[in-house]
């Protein structure tokens, strides 16, 4: 049997790059028995962090970048392990030495085109505002109360183009004083971060931020919950406190001003999903139920496994960027799972979490049968 010896620098960089608290983990197993990916696949991250706390990490492996961040291990580890911050370590490790396993290699074309244009897509950084074409969405100046900052896949992606146009149009009925910034603006670079690419999120964010301070930015209100917890969270660490708002916290406050007035009905059943970005890691739980509460004539129903306990899309922690195989898409289950509600429409709020529910109900080949509707899109319908 082959001996294999401690990487000394593995231990080393772990540390150094926040990582440190592996040696509090004592292999109790609860990481593995709520990890998602356990739900279609074998994986086991308790594997990952006792390798790491013995230097012993593979790091040319697929395993290292199988961590969608969704934030379940650590939200009930008994010994605070961050298990995140683990992964990402060693990610940063493997980002140093130029390693990418087959299905992690498309992270370096994402790479390319945030480098050149800003965004992940490598699109043309001058059309990142084309979505709000017909539409009274004004430049943001030092005077607008809002930045709103729809983020690249609102900007891009042909389907969640129709989110960022049903957000601007509720914001306009509502008699908000918003503005974008547009070509302006950079990828948040949250997903980048979380594959281990420091250097390139630093760049993004620092540029971000000389914009928003340059232009006189206060408050930014956001779509992805991707983006709120960047803003919020970690360019904190760049000594800035912008007050960041998620939109659907935005919105219910609105609403219970008076300001967001809904007339119509939604004669619907629904449901909601809860981003880990948005509700496991940030606490925001109540405000899109309520939302979709107040809509006359919706039938809200809830899935089995929501809030705290809501199951992973399968597209954070970088892996929208990475290839994932239909059979082991956590996203197949999230839909079985609205279907046996008999719901008309799964409905969330995460960019991610729309294009992994679309993707799944292609390869489920049910799209007759229910539809993926972000809240807005369901708030300008009765507005």
């Amino acid at each position: 049997m082959e001996t294999v010896a401690p990487f000394k620098e593995v231990i080393d960089e772990i540390r150094e790059y926040g990582g440190e608290r592996v040696v509090n983990c004592f292999q109790c197993g609860k990481c593995d028995t709520v990890c998602p990916w356990n739900e279609v696949t074998r994986f086991s991250i308790r594997r990952i962090v006792r390798e790491a706390v013995f230097g012993l990490s593979e790091i040319e492996k697929e395993e290292i970048w199988r961590c969608t961040t969704c934030g379940k291990c650590p939200s009930l580890c008994p010994r605070d392990v961050k298990q995140i911050d683990d992964v990402v370590a060693l990610r940063r490790i493997a980002v140093k030495y130029g390693v990418y396993p087959g299905p992690v290699k498309p992270i370096r074309t994402v790479y390319a085109g945030l480098q050149s244009q800003g965004n992940p897509f490598n699109e043309d950084r001058q059309k990142r505002d084309e979505w709000r074409d017909g539409l009274a969405v004004k430049e943001f100046t030092e005077k607008t109360d809002f930045l709103y900052f729809p983020g690249c896949y609102l900007s891009y992606d042909p389907r969640l183009k129709k989110v960022a146009r049903a957000t601007a149009s509720v914001l306009l009925r509502s008699g908000v004083d918003f503005g974008i910034l547009g070509p302006k603006e950079n990828c948040c670079g949250e997903s980048v971060r979380k594959a281990g690419n420091e250097e390139l999120f630093v760049r993004l964010a620092k540029e971000n931020i000389k914009t928003f301070i340059d232009h006189g930015v206060k408050r930014i209100i956001v779509s992805s919950p991707h983006c709120y917890h960047t803003f919020k969270n970690e360019y904190p660490e760049f000594r800035v406190n912008f007050e960041v708002i998620h939109m659907t916290q935005f919105l219910f406050t609105l609403l219970k001003e008076g300001k967001l007035k809904i007339k119509g009905e939604y004669r619907k059943r629904v449901t909601y999903h809860d981003p880990c970005y948005l509700g496991r890691h940030n606490g925001i739980f109540e405000e899109p139920r309520e939302l979709l509460k107040a809509i006359p004539g919706i039938h809200f129903l809830e899935l089995e496994e929501s809030k705290m306990n809501s199951l992973c899309c399968g597209m954070g922690g970088a892996r929208v960027w990475m290839e994932t195989p239909k059979e082991e898409r956590f996203s197949n289950l999230r839909l079985k799972q609205a279907l046996d509600l008999k719901v008309d429409e799964l409905v969330t709020a995460c960019p991610y979490c729309i294009t992994a529910l679309e993707d799944s109900r292609a390869v489920l080949d049910v799209g007759e049968k229910i539809a993926v509707k972000e809240i807005t899109e369901i708030l300008e319908e009765v507005t």
